[in-house]
């Protein structure tokens, strides 16, 4: 998987937003990632656990004609579901 890496994401409510999706995600902070950067990734994944919920998932930053970057994950992609202290101490641990 060329240009993939582990990225820990969470999800979040997207009501409020331009965006059609119920649930969306974003990257959590500390991985040279834009906060904001929207994730594409399993439906079934985001919307199978709470909002709030926190993942480590194998992504790369991509955009579609010119457009916003942002973190594009396979939605067969496998997932582990993690707590905030497993993100930290993973954030932590990929030097970023």
């Amino acid at each position: 998987m060329s240009n993939y890496r582990t990225v820990a994401i969470e999800t979040y409510s997207g009501r409020g937003t331009t965006s059609s999706e119920g649930v969306r995600a974003r990257p959590l902070p500390g991985q040279n990632l834009d906060t904001s950067m929207n994730v594409e990734c399993s439906s079934k994944m985001r919307k199978g656990y709470p909002v709030g919920t926190k993942f480590l998932i194998q992504a790369k930053v991509t955009c579609k004609e010119g457009g916003t970057p942002f973190l594009y994950s396979h939605y067969n992609q496998p997932y582990k579901v993690i707590n905030a202290e497993e993100a930290d101490t993973l954030i932590r641990g990929l030097g970023v």
